[in-house]
């Protein structure tokens, strides 16, 4: 390596790559009580959703499918400490979720180049640090990685595929008559700012030219809140990782092209004289490169039989939202939506190399078919991947055991490990810690048993939850002192939400385009805001412990106590007359 200095680490699982799925999976891990090395190689976290790409972050279509755990966690910290919308704040919010963990050690701006490996497992990766020209080497018993690109599989000969296969292999009428190295393409966006008066655009000599003629599929609309330009995609007939530089030029090209279109051209000019170019990126985001092939490889038909799988491990819900490879250069539709239910499950065993023993894989790069890819790939449920990854990483490592022996002999641990850190698993239910179920359970109104029943959003018809006004509770009592370490509680973020003032023009979590009358956003009204835990001491004292602007969903209260009663009292909202609560438990 030269004369620089090398930095070794050695942890207990290293995360090769900070999208919203290395991320989940570093601090899934760490929480769970793993040391964590997370190497990055940008100067900042979040992949497809950074201020670098500025890509919405998308998942499950239907009434309360909405992705929950840590992706949930994150949505929810963003209404309330970044009202309008602001890119910079949003990076801030990912990079001190992994910063202020203690359990985890952050190096960005460090690329992997090697990796050594020995009978079949990985015993170190070796990153460049561009900031500091420093090696950094780190030693795990567990790697994941979460690159999308995958990095790893050419650098350990881990097993992967890239392109379609064909239509007979799967049994995939989606599919083309033959197999390919064709994948979807990369896109550069564009973020529009309305501003008080008309605003000049002229574009460099090397933008390339845009008529309406060209432009078949897709016209710009100003107008519209979900124009974020994905469209200026291409690469889909390159080579999605070796021709990346080249296809960044040609995208900037149809960026500044796009523009002058958008600010020049006859029939848009008066239309759109009041926006600004406020932002284009120069880092293209990805959709498909190489996918690695675990114990089993998701398939169109898995998506279409729902995914019931018994080793469910988190789910998807997207449609199979397949991009032609010439993409903005076709003349044919460049994007078809084929259908698929909403949820449907993704195995655990699409989680982990099949030749590689301890080499997890979560975000875009898991173990499919590039039919399936097209729905698993939208970053929401690519954080629950890596949550899960993380979960099962944390497993392995309490039981000593490879990813494929979570399977064999842990699954239902790790099920449960991840319903335990509100990761909805359709079809499973969590099941209730013993002091729990050892209570005896009552409410001032409603039924409240459905506090304790496993289940933390509504599913179907049952609503899972119970609605109480300021003043109103529910409460444990026992019959004997029990040591109680502390309370969870899942509030209700409302997955159906509207979060915008009425009468918005925005419907997304994050901006494209930034108007003029732009208002801030808010924490779901249906969240609890203030609460009360009320402790009634062994020793007959009491406790009163107050928590205020609370606006996460999953909640845990210290307690560390002897007791014989614990009340949950909530005393305001964000917005709703009455506070619905889904679990409330102990451990």
């Amino acid at each position: 390596m030269g004369t620089f200095t090398t930095i070794n680490h050695r942890v207990q699982f290293c995360v090769v790559g900070g999208g919203l799925s290395g991320l989940c999976a570093a601090v899934e891990a760490a929480r769970r009580g793993l040391k964590v090395a997370l190497m990055q190689d940008r100067p900042m976290l979040g992949g497809n959703a950074s201020s670098e790409i500025r890509m919405w972050v998308l998942g499950a279509h239907g009434k309360n499918n909405r992705e929950s755990g840590l992706v949930e966690e994150l949505f929810l910290e963003n209404y309330y400490r970044n009202p309008y919308k602001n890119y910079s704040i949003w990076d801030s919010i990912l990079w001190e979720k992994v910063h202020l963990e203690k359990n985890i050690t952050l190096i960005l701006n460090c690329s992997c180049l090697d990796a050594e490996v020995k009978d079949g497992q990985i015993l170190s990766v070796t990153g460049w640090q561009t900031t500091t020209q420093m090696y950094h080497k780190i030693e795990a018993p567990f790697f994941a990685d979460c690159s999308g690109d995958s990095v790893l599989a050419p650098l350990t000969g881990a097993e992967y595929r890239v392109g379609h296969e064909a239509r007979d292999e799967y049994g995939e009428d989606i599919a083309p008559v033959y197999a390919d190295k064709k994948t979807m393409g990369m896109s550069l966006l564009i973020q529009a700012r309305e501003m008080g008066g008309p605003r000049t655009y002229i574009a460099p000599v090397w933008a390339e030219k845009f008529t309406r003629d060209k432009l078949p599929h897709r016209l710009p609309d100003l107008n519209n809140d979900g124009e974020n330009f994905w469209y200026l995609e291409l690469g889909g007939i390159r080579d999605s990782i070796a021709d990346t530089e080249e296809l960044r030029d040609e995208l900037l090209a149809v960026a500044y092209g796009i523009w002058d279109f958008v600010k020049n051209d006859p029939e848009n000019q008066d239309k759109f004289a009041n926006f600004d170019l406020d932002w284009i990126g120069f880092l293209p985001g990805k959709r498909e490169s190489r996918r690695y092939v675990g114990d089993h490889v998701l398939t169109q038909g898995d998506v279409r039989d729902g995914g019931k799988f018994k080793d469910i491990a988190a789910y998807g819900g997207w449609p199979m939202d397949d991009h032609h490879p010439e993409a903005l250069r076709t003349t044919e539709e460049p994007t078809v939506y084929h259908p698929a239910p909403s949820p449907f499950g993704i195995p655990y065993r699409c989680l982990y190399s099949r030749n590689i023993q301890n080499l997890f894989c979560a975000g875009r790069n898991i173990s499919t078919s590039h039919v399936s890819l097209s729905s698993t790939r939208v970053m929401a449920t690519c954080a629950l991947l890596g949550q899960a990854v993380g979960a099962a990483a944390a497993v392995a490592g309490r039981h000593g055991t490879t990813p494929r022996g979570v399977y064999r002999e842990y699954l239902a641990e790790l099920q449960q490990t991840l319903m335990e850190d509100d990761c909805w698993l359709p079809g499973l239910s969590r099941m209730a810690s013993a002091l729990t179920k050892q209570g005896k359970l009552s409410g001032s109104k409603g039924n409240a048993e459905v506090l304790r029943n496993g289940n933390d959003r509504p599913i179907g018809d049952a609503d899972n939850g119970l609605s109480l006004l300021p003043g109103q509770y529910a409460e444990y009592r026992f019959e004997k002192p029990v040591s109680v370490s502390r309370v969870r509680l899942v509030f209700d973020s409302d997955f159906n939400r509207e979060t915008q003032p009425e009468g918005s023009i925005h419907k997304r979590p994050m901006y494209a385009t930034y108007y003029l009358d732009t208002k801030a956003t808010h924490v779901p009204k249906t969240m609890t805001r203030d609460f009360k835990i009320s402790l009634t001491l062994a020793d007959g004292g009491s406790r009163t412990i107050e928590i205020r602007n609370n606006h996460q969903r999953l909640v845990h209260v210290d307690i560390g106590a002897e007791l014989t009663a614990v009340r949950f009292e909530p005393t305001a909202t964000w917005g709703n007359a009455e506070a619905h609560v889904f679990s409330f438990e102990l451990e």
